[in-house]
């Protein structure tokens, strides 16, 4: 019992060994001493509380927060010891915060389980005592044999073991976990594949063994041992014998499996995404202000801890008549005493933290993180995608972002492959209308190149092709001609993992090199949108592969059907760039057939026209395509028996499997035939060009990091404008030692010091940037800190995000973004501050992983320009606000003090302390944060370079922030001592003679403090709609109604009642009106008067936004309103009063505007308060 509590806890794990035997349906042996193997049920949980551990996980979760839990050792303060405030005040704020975070994870929290039941108690068909039982998916366990049918999702991980195919194959689609809508073949062992009812698969006697859950959904190793009349087969078992979780099963009218994982150990559960931990620059500076605000508090507790015994040391003060002290009190501990008074100035002006400062932010966020999703600007009709948000807490970060790292295919372009052109044998060819046109003079002309390009179309036999003058050869070289071009598209035809969902061939023409073939009646479905592109190529020039019938791959070809066995798939991997598949041709012979990258197939090749292939695929890079290489090798028997059993070996390993196969595949990918290669061409998505400049002009370095050869990504650079035909560019490929790479960065940094003047552009590959970033990072990093453009090539994942990483790590320390559409980016977009992914044709991956996901990569620039800045503006704003007014509310407690001897008497009443955060003063800000558009939305689109005005996180520098806590601060004296010269020396201010108390100036301050505050957040607002009039004006009313009920009526649940009529024996009072005014003009004609300065003499290039000129003779504030030149001295001062607000009266208009200038037209003035349209001015 104690180690099982100890396993629970974590302090004793149970060992695992780095395998696990599964006993299909769970059969364990009968001799010998056997103790199973534990594994965990099939129940899926993504929830986070349960009923009984919701409240202590919730609250130890709440409390780790600084503020939250400053707040809970004052209100223990309050509790402990006689403190000039009731813990209410403290207490029930902290509970407002508590509760309404606790309400919003729970429902969250809530909404999981309702879906954890859902799954966990699906409907599952299992295989038990020899019959077909029903049970609920969380009872599967490791073992049983599962029966799934058509198109229901798998709900464990299964090892298949047969299907209603002969072959044992099915077809699955992993849309759900890596987004690929591609239909994927699966297969099972031979021995298994043939019992295909429950009955047979109850005679099963089989053993799989493989290793512990992992989260890589391409990786599986194992193998099943299966005794069949007391002989044991061993078969390997791969990701192809997998069948995930959360897959569904397509074209397969039933499966059986067995589960080898359950429940969190599934693929797919080892791959939930916990929440992002990156935080946003605003919550660094955030924390930065709450620090220096703490240290005000201390010190502001100091200073009246010191200046209390300071005044006390005088005996009449230190014991008044009227005060006198206790024996206790006398004889107490002098120590103790001054930290009992050190506390009780604490927890007196601990307002001065914001506790709602939290819980306002939050609600902002996740509010305001709507508006990206109901942007229709940002929606993708085609697609039908709309723009997401998968973490909310980094919204104004869009608006800080310095440096953007791009992927190329997916992001940049459409990742829609076509075919374009080809090299067979050394000769060039394009297709042009369908056909396959030769480029340039045959061996025999020596004509031009365009006049003679060489239709193949019409070669229907082999005869004609012999006889053809246009080939311009003999009939035996036309004979080899098409010996050639036959081999190269069988290659294409069958080196693939191309599935066809339905196959009707009847219409396929006969011809060679062109056919009536329509793709409406043989549809191919590829997880590379290079692999469909190459099939439908060969298809259209008559070498159809028609599909897969078991190990069967038939293809036709002059009209002819042949069937080539598929004897082993060397599968695709990074490392490799290519891949393989073993054939047995008609004829028996062993075929190899290889497609790659030119890089990893060319330098394996010892036959065919290498150079001038290697010209031909330069070239077409230099146009921008995409390329992959071509190759064969014929075996002897003798070979291939070598191959097999080295395969077989690789395959069945249970330890070190990948490196054991990848020495296989070296070991069996040499001594090549090259026989060409082809180039397909994936377009630029829209706008591209017009986003990447104005990402330029917004001060924003781009970087392109992908995995294609260098000059694909040149060419592609250049097209869309992320290079320039003026730029310089400079080059660091092909390094191959350390002083080599490091002589070459000398180079290159002293070229850009020399051409200074001149933007350069840098273009690296993968193995160079290695060796700079292994021994040269400084002198790398300065290189491409001095360029305008980066261009990184030959990329690894891993790569791309350690070169994101040296950048955030740079002594500037740079906002990063990162925007990719495939699994290979999801590493760059996790790395970066923040990660965007694009919801393309390579899956979902990345925008599963991303913090937001947009359908294209235009969409990018309203994300950051408009989105970014509205965002970035409106949380600085909330930020700085809350701590001006919260300064506002506490230093009239601490001038009171001066006052009052520092007994520690407060100024406001309880209930306007509690209440002073969450009801008076907090919607205004928080509306404002959720709809200020400061500028209109399009003017910020269109001119990229206001974005530079808010970037390196300016709005909430130090400068800003002291000039909003001294406005503040100023703010407060005038509240106190106004209130204090008006009233404090002539208390008598009441029609009947009655005078003031303490209580009665405490609310005029109070009172004049929420009314300039209020005031204040309506002179930052300048996107008014009547959502920001009713919490503006409303909250002021509220504060109004709501005094007049709590001090109007006696109530019998409140011990004490301090306030019973004070507020309405203030308001009686004319005098006190005229202090509320003038003291709130007062306030609010400093922050005019230095609003007005500003905008005169030093207008930010927002503000020159916001003032454009129409003609000459007109002014235009805001696009809005206009001004004529002769004004008269009244109207100059209306004018300075409406530019602070950034608005204008249409009552001052004397001109008309033109057609194309424009308006705001939901925008309201808060001086006018009316509509402006175009027709008033």
């Amino acid at each position: 019992m104690w180690r099982w509590v100890r396993q629970q806890l974590g302090f004793d794990p149970p060992h695992q060994s780095d395998t696990r035997t599964i006993y299909i349906a769970n059969r364990f042996p009968q001799y010998g001493h056997y103790t199973p193997q534990k594994f965990i049920d099939n129940r899926i949980i993504s929830s986070k509380y349960t009923v009984w551990n919701f409240v202590p996980k919730n609250l130890f979760e709440q409390f780790r927060r600084v503020a939250n839990f400053y707040f809970l050792i004052i209100f223990l303060v309050q509790l402990m010891i006689d403190t000039p405030t009731s813990p209410v005040t403290s207490g029930l704020p902290l509970f407002f915060v508590i509760t309404v975070t606790a309400i919003k994870q729970g429902y969250e929290d809530w909404l999981r389980h309702i879906s954890d039941n859902e799954v966990n108690g699906a409907p599952v068909y299992v295989v038990r005592s020899g019959g077909l039982v029903t049970t609920r998916s969380k009872n599967i366990r490791v073992g049983d044999i599962v029966r799934v049918a058509k198109n229901e999702i798998f709900p464990a991980d299964l090892v298949l073991l047969s299907s209603d195919r002969l072959d044992g194959s099915c077809h699955v689609t992993t849309a759900s976990l890596d987004g690929e809508t591609n239909l994927k073949t699966h297969v099972a062992v031979p021995e298994t594949a043939v019992l295909q009812t429950v009955a047979n698969l109850d005679t099963l006697i089989a053993v799989v063994e493989c290793q512990q859950p992992e989260a890589d959904l391409y990786r599986f190793m194992g193998r099943m041992t299966i005794t069949q009349q007391m002989e044991e087969i061993v078969r390997p078992l791969g990701p192809e014998s997998l069948l995930l979780r959360g897959a569904r099963l397509k074209n397969t009218k039933e499966i059986f499996g067995v589960a080898v994982y359950t429940g969190m150990e599934t693929k797919m559960a080892l791959n939930y995404k916990s929440k992002s931990q990156k935080r946003s620059a605003v919550e660094k500076s955030m924390n930065t202000f709450l620090i220096i605000y703490l240290i005000i508090l201390i010190s502001e507790a100091i200073i009246s801890t010191i200046l209390k015994y300071t005044w006390q040391a005088e005996e009449k003060w230190d014991e008044p008549w009227y005060n006198q002290k206790t024996e206790h009190q006398r004889n107490s501990s002098k120590i103790l005493k001054f930290i009992s008074d050190f506390l009780a100035f604490l927890v007196l002006y601990n307002f001065i933290i914001p506790i709602s400062l939290y819980v306002t932010v939050e609600l902002q966020k996740f509010l305001g993180s709507f508006f990206i999703g109901w942007d229709l600007d940002l929606y993708h009709e085609e697609s039908d995608e709309k723009a997401q948000v998968n973490t909310s807490d980094l919204n104004e970060e869009l608006g800080q972002v310095e440096y953007v790292f791009t992927d190329k295919t997916g992001t940049l372009t459409e990742n829609e492959m076509q075919f374009r052109e080809c090299s067979i044998n050394g000769t060039k060819y394009q297709e042009i209308n369908g056909r396959l046109v030769s480029e340039g003079p045959t061996p025999d002309s020596s004509e031009g190149n365009l006049s003679y390009l060489t239709s193949l179309s019409h070669l229907n036999n082999l005869s004609h092709l012999a006889t053809s003058s246009s080939f311009r050869t003999s009939p035996e070289n036309g004979t080899e001609l098409i010996k050639e071009h036959d081999l190269f598209f069988k290659a294409v035809s069958l080196c693939h993992t191309v599935q066809i969902s339905s196959v009707q061939t009847d219409s396929i023409g006969d011809g060679p090199w062109q056919s009536s073939f329509a793709p409406a009646q043989l549809e191919y479905y590829a997880s590379s949108p290079d692999e469909k592109a190459l099939v439908e190529a060969a298809a259209r020039f008559g070498i159809v592969f028609v599909g897969n019938s078991g190990e069967i791959m038939e293809v036709k070809t002059l009209g002819k059907l042949e069937r080539y066995k598929l004897l082993h798939i060397l599968e695709f991997d990074p490392d490799r760039r290519r891949m393989s598949v073993i054939v047995q041709a008609p004829s028996g012979e062993k075929l190899l057939f290889v497609k790659g990258a030119e890089s990893s197939i060319l330098p394996e090749c010892i036959g065919g026209e290498i150079e001038k292939t290697r010209i031909h695929v330069d070239e077409f890079a230099l146009k921008g395509l995409r390329t992959l290489c071509m190759a064969y090798r014929q075996f002897t028997s003798k070979e291939y028996e070598e191959i097999n059993r080295r395969l077989f070996e690789a395959r069945t390993a249970l330890q070190q499997r990948e490196e054991k196969l990848a020495g296989v595949f070296q070991f069996i990918e040499k001594d090549l035939i090259l026989l060409g290669a082809t180039a397909v061409e994936d377009k630029l998505q829209d706008k591209v060009r017009e986003t990447i400049e104005a990402l330029r002009m917004a001060g924003i370095k781009v970087w392109v990091l992908t995995g294609d050869k260098h000059e694909t990504a040149v060419s592609v650079s250049l097209s869309c404008g992320h290079f320039h035909r003026t730029m310089n560019i400079l080059e660091l490929l092909n390094q191959k030692s350390d002083s080599e790479c490091a002589e070459k960065l000398g180079q290159l940094a002293r070229r850009i010091r020399e051409d200074h003047v001149i933007q350069h552009g840098l273009v690296v590959d993968g193995t160079s940037l290695s060796l700079a970033l292994r021994e040269h990072e400084k002198l790398f990093m300065d290189v491409c800190r001095n360029c305008s453009a980066v261009m990184c090539c030959r990329m690894a994942p891993l790569q791309k995000a350690k070169v994101i990483r040296l950048i955030k790590i740079s002594p500037e320390k740079p906002i990063t973004l990162a925007i990719g559409d495939g699994a290979n980016d999801v590493s760059m977009i996790q790395e970066a501050h923040v990660g965007i992914g694009i919801m393309g044709k390579e899956g979902r991956q990345a925008a599963r992983n991303s913090d937001y996901a947009i359908a294209r990569f235009k969409f990018l620039s309203k994300l950051l320009f408009v989105h970014g800045h509205f965002y970035y503006i409106r949380i600085a704003t909330l930020v700085q606000y809350f701590f001006y007014k919260n300064v506002c509310f506490i230093t009239p407690q601490f001038l009171y003090q001066f006052y009052c001897l520092f007994s520690q008497q407060t100024l406001y009443d309880s209930v306007y302390l509690t209440l002073y955060n969450i009801c008076f003063t907090s919607l205004p800000i928080l509306i404002y944060s959720l709809l200020e558009q400061h500028i209109d939305p399009h003017v910020l689109q269109n001119k990229p370079t206001l974005y530079r005005d808010i970037s390196k996180n300016r709005q909430l520098s130090m400068k800003t922030f002291l000039y909003w806590t001294i406005l503040g601060f100023s703010h407060a004296f005038i509240f106190f001592f106004g209130s204090y010269f008006l009233i404090g020396k002539d208390t008598s201010l009441l029609g009947n003679g009655q005078m003031f108390g303490n209580w009665t100036f405490g609310t005029l301050v109070f009172t004049v403090m929420v009314i300039t505050v209020t005031a204040k957040m309506a002179l930052e607002t300048h996107f008014w709609t009547w959502i920001n009039h009713l919490v503006t004006w409303g909250s002021i009313l509220f504060y109004f109604v709501f005094s007049l009920f709590y001090g109007g009526i006696l109530w019998p649940f409140l011990s004490s009642q301090n306030m019973y009529f004070v507020f309405i024996q203030l308001l009686s009072s004319g005098s006190a009106w005229f202090a509320i005014i003038l003291m709130v003009v007062t306030c609010l004609f400093l922050d005019i008067v230095k609003k007005v300065f500003d905008r005169q003499f030093h207008p930010t290039n927002i503000e020159k936004a916001q003032l454009t000129e129409t003609n000459s003779s007109i002014k235009c504030l805001d696009s809005m309103c206009c001004f004529s030149e002769g004004e008269t001295a009244c109207a100059s001062v209306g004018r300075m009063l409406e530019r602070v607000i950034g608005r204008c009266s249409p009552s001052h208009v004397s001109r008309s505007w033109s057609a194309s200038d424009p308006f705001y037209t939901n925008d309201r003035s808060i001086l006018t308060l009316s509509t402006m349209d175009s027709s008033t001015c």
